[in-house]
């Protein structure tokens, strides 16, 4: 057993070299990235330049990659097709920025992306309107549902949050569906909080998977009901980031433990991890937890490894990350990150 305590500012070195090629693997992969506004520099935040979306446009061209819409490339993850390298290209809110420059960029390119859409805010100041919509939609646009409200739903009372939950999941639906003609079969958690009752009626109401927030690779071997995202804005675009993002590969996890988002009364939780070695180099595993530095507990047993993870310090924000990174014996890297919620910190 190894004990290894990694400050935080290492994981900045995860700007991995090595071919873009996939890995062998028995799992196909899907790396998705998730946008907000455009060309806006208002919010910094959740903005990204239209010259670094182009270069990621362009970057994906170049190393030839298949991008989908979301619903088909869970698809193509269920699907005997082939493994190629797939990106995927998702849009929260709907934004008047994604209609006026995001998407003149998508198709110069030819690419399709998945636009998630909170119904109440539509044709508001900021705000696509349906017209807009419409012409997206018939513009290579998958239309995804994000909520009515876009609230934080895990600061309402349980007594009354999985009502209203559901109730604006069915509101949307109906909406999206009298004003576009077709029903969305993807969903985007709004602000990527879930429990998992939550997730249930996701999955109850038909949807075929939802998108998170934390970071990370979709696999064929992912829960779709809360597929991780890689968020692009202005402190991730330039391309470095970006082409490494591209060219990761999802760590494959047989257990977890808690599988659950949301934290308990220990502001320092533990995450427990399980997954085969295989070629994986875990005396160069790196962790990184946002706001402390990471405690990692590393054991081998039988060719799997179980890491346990924990916090050095009290947790302070509303969502953490525990991130997990490895590479494999040519160089390439897999991605594991773990959210943690505190909807007591507003």
């Amino acid at each position: 057993m190894t004990v290894i305590t990694v400050h935080m500012l290492l994981a900045l070195s995860i700007l991995f070299s090595g071919p873009a090629d996939a890995v062998a693997t028995d799992s196909k992969e899907v790396v998705c990235f998730v946008y907000h506004r455009f060309d806006d520099d208002r919010f910094p935040s959740t903005n990204i330049s239209l010259t670094d979306f182009e270069a990621h446009l362009q970057y994906l061209r170049d190393n030839n990659y298949q991008v989908l819409p979301f619903a088909k490339a869970i698809e193509y993850l269920q699907s005997d097709q082939p493994y190629r390298k797939t990106a995927v290209i998702t849009i929260d809110d709907g934004y008047k920025s994604f209609y006026a420059s995001g998407l003149p960029l998508l198709e110069k390119y030819g690419y399709p992306a998945t636009l998630f859409i909170n119904t109440k805010t539509v044709g508001g100041r900021d705000y696509m309107d349906w017209e807009a919509l419409q012409d997206a939609a018939a513009r290579q646009i998958e239309i995804g549902n994000h909520t009515h409200s876009h609230a934080y739903f895990l600061n309402m009372p349980e007594s009354s949050r999985y009502k209203t939950f559901e109730d604006e999941i069915r509101l949307s639906q109906k909406i999206i569906t009298e004003q576009l003609g077709s029903t969305p079969t993807s969903f985007a958690y709004p602000y990527g909080e879930l429990d998992s009752k939550m997730e249930e009626i996701i999955r109850s109401a038909g949807f075929t998977a939802a998108a998170a927030q934390n970071s990370g690779v979709i696999s064929s071997r992912s829960n779709f009901m809360r597929c991780p995202r890689f968020p692009m804005s202005e402190s991730y675009a330039a391309i470095e980031k970006f082409s490494a993002k591209a060219r990761m590969h999802a760590l494959i996890i047989k257990e977890e433990n808690p599988s659950s988002f949301m934290m308990s009364e220990d502001n320092r939780p533990e995450l427990t991890l399980l997954f085969d070695k295989g070629e994986l180099q875990t005396n160069q595993l790196q962790c990184f937890i946002q706001g402390s530095e990471c405690q990692i507990t590393v054991t081998e047993k039988g060719g799997e490894i179980i890491l346990k993870l924990s916090a050095t310090g009290k947790l302070t924000r509303r969502r953490t990350l525990y991130t997990v990174t490895v590479p494999d014996k040519n160089g390439q890297w897999h991605w594991h990150s773990h959210l943690w919620i505190d909807p007591s910190v507003r």
